[in-house]
């Protein structure tokens, strides 16, 4: 008879395999699928199959005799199976006390009676089917197989009962050389049970569960777990019993005859402090809670190490019909805290799980505004998240603080308005109990915040309040009008400049007014509306002597620049603290078309240096500009050759930085003295003077004699033989 065994696993496959392979059973053509597509991994999900006979014809022609076999059977496997353990599955016979090896088939049997569709990767070891069409066939005709998943429930529940697994300790490292079937059998028994369980799979299991947290199984279990299990060192038991494990797999059937079996202690914890109603409630077991709490000696409030009750639990995953079951006892308690101190009512409302939020609120006894670690009440959880069904309950309550702050100051309407959430923050404001002016600990109230996040419909309904005050600063001074200018939300600085009470020109800490901010950030349109209020100045400086223009000159913004320099009350000459003029940080930066609006003004001007004697020229040479440096040169009243307070010029930064169309500029010029020594007593060619390797001594010869004549020469050569620039090559 032949046995087929599939397994769900992934594979990938470079092209489609022939129809004519893929036949199982006569008859059963797979169907053609032209438009199959991989997974969102890129993977082919497959089946892994292979078929033999007590007497089958393997590769080769040849006759294979097998002692595994039987009946048809399909098995569906959890995962991928490896090939030493599909051997050892094979080698399983049922009724027996212990695995005998003789039983083992080869990995190379198994593949010879495959019929050519199954293949073992080398790297991963891992058996597949040849193309992922043939699953495709075998999930459409689910007739050609009969109970796989209780046929793989015994199998599993055989192996982990073999005497020779039962005398592994539960802290024996495991060897999947010698057990290769363990891990397996132990996380994916009870996915099979779970979905056809026979008597025999009910008798198997029950031996299993019998003296459970003594079995490696349980440890595995556990370990089989996503989040993993944090309590498996130290001891040789993990206090894990068969309760636990067939409460954590959610079989009801096997259950009810576990607690037939003897007397069990449903308040009895494992190491963690699970109950076995905990572990049903965390894994989302319905029918598995039903039936414990229909026992009177349940303990449904026993939480874990973590403070988890299976109420939190039910309430943190979302688990409704556990939720509803549990709120339905009034032995059960709502308002246990954990160790984050969350009630079930805070993780419900920060996870947005309304319907248990609304089960919660109806229980009389429920305390709605305990606050986490954190200082935030469920209410202002479900403002951040805009759960606006939570919000309405909980505001309904007369128990519920609506401006209680967290530990950073936050209330429920500051978070609402953080995150821009537009019906969260209108519910809130509904209530006249509300203060709109509560601030964070940064001093940023709603409205800084609606401005700050440009939230123009948030901002309009605070300031429909006629007790919300538009003029509040924040800790570094800045007003909503600020951050509205600064963000370059045009809608939200309308909705302020349209009120007669918002103050246009407040500086914050450092004295940048809001049109400084919008010029600083390049929100031109910001700049555009607030230069034609009457009540901005447009050439307040802050505490470092920068006015708006000066900001739009160092970041090239030349709108900005355009709009300020056609205002009569903008000085285009004004220097900061450090002596720098919008002339200066335009052509430091390298803003060329800056540069050039400001040299058309008859009122800036070019030689003006800063507190180090650098000049706009010095600066584009020093940083290489040479487009500005030209630009410039051009004006008359340019000084080329202005030392700084070291005694550097700008000949001796470009000889040093190798610009040969600076230099040869520079020597041009009758005002520039070529041989100008810094306080180092070092000049422009000195082979001393760190320079780029393009540049050389002998270069910067060849270029001086025509240009300064020759008592330069001899100064340019006099220590060529120095180490330094002598024998690099730049300039010709």
């Amino acid at each position: 008879m032949s046995i087929l065994i599939f397994a769900d696993i992934r594979v990938q496959i470079p092209s489609r395999f022939p129809k004519s392979r893929l036949s199982p059973r006569r008859g059963h053509d797979p169907p053609e699928k032209e438009n199959a597509r991989p997974d969102d991994q890129g993977e082919w999900p497959s089946w892994c199959i292979f078929g033999n006979t007590s007497t089958n014809k393997c590769a080769g022609g040849r006759q294979v005799e097998t002692r595994y076999g039987g009946a048809n059977v399909a098995i569906t496997f959890g995962r991928a199976l490896k090939a030493g353990e599909l051997c050892h599955a094979l080698g399983v016979e049922i009724g027996s006390t212990d695995l005998d090896s003789q039983n083992i088939p080869a990995i190379e049997t198994i593949l010879g009676c495959s019929l050519g569709l199954v293949i073992v990767e080398a790297s991963t070891h891992t058996v597949r089917l040849i193309h992922y069409t043939l699953k495709e066939y075998l999930s459409d005709n689910t007739d050609l197989f009969h109970s796989p998943h209780s046929a793989i429930a015994e199998v599993c529940l055989t192996y982990l009962n073999f005497q020779s697994i039962r005398d592994l300790s539960p802290i024996a490292d495991w060897s999947p050389q010698v057990t290769p079937l363990l891990e397996y059998a132990s996380g994916y028994w009870g996915t099979h049970a779970r979905r056809h369980i026979t008597g025999n799979v009910n008798t198997l299991a029950l031996r299993l569960l019998n003296g459970f947290e003594k079995h490696i199984s349980s440890r595995m279990l556990l370990s089989h777990r996503r989040d993993n299990y944090i309590g498996l060192h130290g001891s040789d038991s993990t206090g894990f019993t068969g309760l636990h494990g067939i409460a954590y797999l959610g079989i009801v059937g096997i259950a009810v005859s576990l607690l037939e079996m003897r007397k069990w202690d449903l308040g009895a914890t494992d190491v963690e402090g699970n109950t076995a109603l905990l572990w049903a409630a965390r894994r989302g077991h319905e029918a598995m809670v039903k039936m414990l709490l229909a026992r009177e000696d349940v303990a449904p409030n026993t939480a874990n190490k973590n403070g988890q009750t299976p109420l939190s639990s039910a309430a943190q995953d979302g688990y409704e019909g556990i939720a509803e079951m549990l709120l339905e006892r009034w032995d059960v308690t709502p308002n246990t805290q954990d160790e984050s101190c969350r009630t079930p009512l805070l993780w419900a409302a920060s996870l947005g799980h309304e319907n248990i939020a609304k089960m919660l609120l109806k229980r009389r006894d429920l305390a709605p505004d305990i606050p986490d670690q954190f200082g935030r009440t469920p209410l202002s959880w479900a403002a951040e998240l805009a759960r606006g069904d939570t919000i309405k309950m909980l505001l309904n309550r007369g128990d519920v603080s609506p401006n209680a702050p967290d530990k950073d100051g936050l209330t429920p309407l500051v978070w609402a308005a953080l995150k821009g959430f537009e019906g969260g923050l209108r519910i809130l404001l509904e209530r006249e109990d509300i203060n709109p002016n509560t601030a964070d600990k940064d001093g940023l109230t709603p409205l800084c915040w609606a401005a700050r996040k440009g939230s123009m419909a948030n901002m309009e309904r605070l300031l429909k309040r006629r007790d919300v005050n538009p003029n509040i600063a924040d800790k570094s001074g800045r007003t909503p009008l600020s951050w509205a200018a600064g963000g370059g939300n045009q809608g939200t600085l309308m909705t302020l400049l349209k009120r007669g009470d918002v103050t246009l020109d407040t500086g914050d800490k450092v004295g940048q007014t809001p049109l400084a901010w919008a010029a600083k950030n390049g929100q031109a349109g910001s700049a555009s509306m607030l230069l034609g209020r009457e009540g901005v100045p447009p050439d307040t400086a802050d505490v470092h002597g920068r006015t708006p223009l000066s900001w739009a000159a160092e970041r090239g913004y030349w709108d900005i620049v355009w709009m300020l320099l056609r205002r009569r009350d903008v000085t285009p000459g004004t220097a900061d603290k450090n002596g720098r003029t919008p002339l200066l940080w335009a052509a430091r930066m390298g803003r060329r078309d800056v540069v050039k609006m400001l040299l058309e003004r008859d009122d800036v001007t070019p030689s003006t240096a800063d507190k180090d004697g650098r000049t706009p020229f010095f600066w584009a040479v020093k940083d290489g500009h040479e487009g500005i440096a030209k630009m410039l040169l051009e004006r008359e009243n340019v000084t080329p050759d202005t030392a700084d307070e070291h005694g550097r010029t700008p000949l001796s930064w470009a000889a040093e930085h190798g610009d040969k169309g600076v230099v040869r500029m520079l020597l041009e010029r009758e005002d520039v003295t070529p041989d100008t020594a810094d306080k180092e007593r070092r000049t422009p060619s000195d082979p001393n003077r760190p320079v780029r390797p393009a540049l050389s001594t002998a270069g910067l010869a060849q270029a001086f004699p025509e240009m300064a004549g020759p008592d330069y020469r001899k100064a340019a050569f006099q220590n060529q033989s120095r180490p330094g620039l002598g024998d690099l090559q730049a300039f010709e």
